[in-house]
């Protein structure tokens, strides 16, 4: 039987499954990976850590499936805007410099100066991105730098190690390149431009690759650490999103997905690259699918919110499910408005526009709310975002969202859904298949090999959907009322967070 292999890299941990030629998974594994803060702000990973789980998380997939079974074809996908640097032995030079990492915030702000043009040129406003990161380790930890051969993510990083590639053959795919702010995303090319106002030299950049690249063939090697026949050809993969949103079959202008996990995502598929230069509150970047773009916004800690207030407010002492069961139950109770409480949903800090100092805030709050008002507050202050973030795509784009796709955890909550449709006024579809990702993964891989040649129409072959909440006019009615008294909160804060920071410092 042909089979196709995904494996995610993400932040969390390592996910793989393995997916035969009807989409159907005939097994699958996941393997924590652990985040490491040695300093405040500082969130790393071991290239090793995640280089091993991989290695664990492909053969218990593999054998999870059965045998005998004909691998065709792996790919990779991984986090977007962290990096880190590999030596001329394609060995760690640095540990990887997560996304939810922040030590590079001053240069972050020196690069707001520039933040217009890098924005135009790469789609991402200057934030917790490759380039701030780069210039960091260079100015910094200049020891450190000195070892550096190249800066790559972790999805190219395993799948260059499994193919035993040397320096020169480093890469990234073109889905990752708005995180670097150093490129001319629309034309998949390093800007001489953004490098020399970063300071960064082009020999410490990989090569840029398309998604179903083949970039080589699984070593003898990396077969007996892994379970995947030598030979297997590696396609390069893509980016964490990008990939999951091929693998939810997000695919047409005007489809949206709703990436519900630790950390918020919305986006909206469009038909041209369009750069928010002004307002800096998404980014744009490329769709595996060719001529297809996405316009991205994530939050940190949308899920994470939720965790906490389960955890430390709630402490309802049931299981993980059980607890946000109870939660939404008692969110139901509650009225569209959570009866005048707003929760203002930043929790880690704002990434677009920069608003590092922002954390999580609860407007209105009086006696009279209760758990109920106070978790529905939160699932309305997330889908309150969205919707800000969806009205200023459009209005720069001309893309209108006509429905929005759900998955990761929050896409199994009947309440969430229909606020969000409530507030959006767009139908909310979950994902049957809520792991999109290694979905994603696969299908890259049988693109890459000539086993599928329609990449948009497999997709949508491959991920069922459930049933559609449907927005109630009424509802929405209320809540675009609402809309303006968030976004009135959100340009008001901003000075109270600084206020606050400055005087812890």
């Amino acid at each position: 039987m042909t089979v196709f292999v995904g494996c995610d890299l993400g932040t969390m941990g390592t996910k793989v499954a393995v997916v035969d030629e009807q989409g159907r998974v005939l097994g699958q594994a996941f393997e924590e990976v652990a985040l490491r803060s040695p300093r405040p702000g500082w969130v790393e990973q071991g290239f090793d850590d995640i280089e091993s789980s991989a290695h664990r998380t492909l053969r218990t997939a593999l054998e999870a499936a059965g045998r005998p079974q004909r691998v065709h074809a792996v790919a990779f996908s991984g986090q977007m805007s962290g990096i880190g640097g590999i030596d001329a032995a394609f060995r760690p030079a640095t540990r990887f410099d997560s996304w939810l990492d922040t030590r590079c915030e001053p240069y972050v702000k020196a690069l707001s100066l520039h933040a217009e043009r890098i924005t135009e040129l790469s789609g991402c406003p200057p934030t917790y991105s490759h380039g701030p990161k780069i210039a960091w380790w260079m100015n910094e930890r200049p020891e450190d730098f000195e070892r550096i051969a190249r800066f790559v993510v972790p999805g190219a990083y395993v799948a260059a190690r499994i193919c035993g590639l040397g320096v020169e053959d480093a890469f990234i795919d073109r889905t990752y390149l708005h995180f670097s702010n150093l490129s001319d995303t629309a034309a998949s090319v390093w800007s001489p431009e953004l490098l020399d106002t970063i300071g960064v030299s082009a020999d410490l950049l990989p090569r840029i690759v398309d998604p179903m690249d083949i970039v080589g063939e699984v070593t003898p090697a990396a077969a007996a650490q892994t379970g995947l026949p030598a030979g297997t050809p590696v396609a390069a993969g893509a980016g964490d999103q990008a990939a999951a949103a091929l693998g939810a079959a997000v695919t047409d202008p005007g489809q949206a997905f709703d990436s519900a996990g630790t950390a918020s995502v919305f986006a909206l598929c469009t038909d041209a690259f369009t750069p928010d230069a002004v307002s800096r509150t998404f980014m744009a970047t490329h769709s595996v699918i060719p001529h297809r773009y996405l316009a991205v916004a994530f939050m940190n800690g949308g899920g994470l919110a939720l965790r906490w207030f389960r955890d430390e407010v709630a402490r309802l002492g049931d299981g993980e499910q059980e607890a946000f069961a109870r939660l939404d139950a008692l969110a139901t109770e509650i009225e569209p408005g959570s009866g005048g409480l707003l929760w203002f949903p930043h929790f880690q800090g704002r990434v677009l526009p920069p608003m590092p100092n922002a954390r999580g805030v609860w407007i209105g709050l009086t006696s009279g709310h209760t758990l109920g008002h106070m978790f529905r507050s939160q699932l309305e202050g997330i889908a309150l975002q969205y919707a800000e973030w969806a009205g200023r795509i459009s209005s720069l784009g001309g893309t209108e969202p006509t429905e929005a796709r759900a998955l990761g955890g929050g896409a199994r909550s009947t309440l969430w859904n229909q606020i969000k449709a409530d507030v959006l006024g767009i139908d909310w579809v979950p994902a049957s298949r809520e792991e999109c990702g290694v979905l994603g993964d696969a299908l890259i891989a049988a693109a890459a090999t000539g086993h599928i040649t329609d990449l948009a129409g497999t997709a949508r072959e491959w991920q069922a959907t459930r049933a559609p909440f449907r927005p109630d006019p009424e509802r929405h009615r209320r809540y675009s009322a609402l809309l303006g008294a968030y976004r009135e909160l959100s340009t008001r804060l901003g000075p109270v967070f600084d206020r606050i920071a400055e005087g812890w410092t």
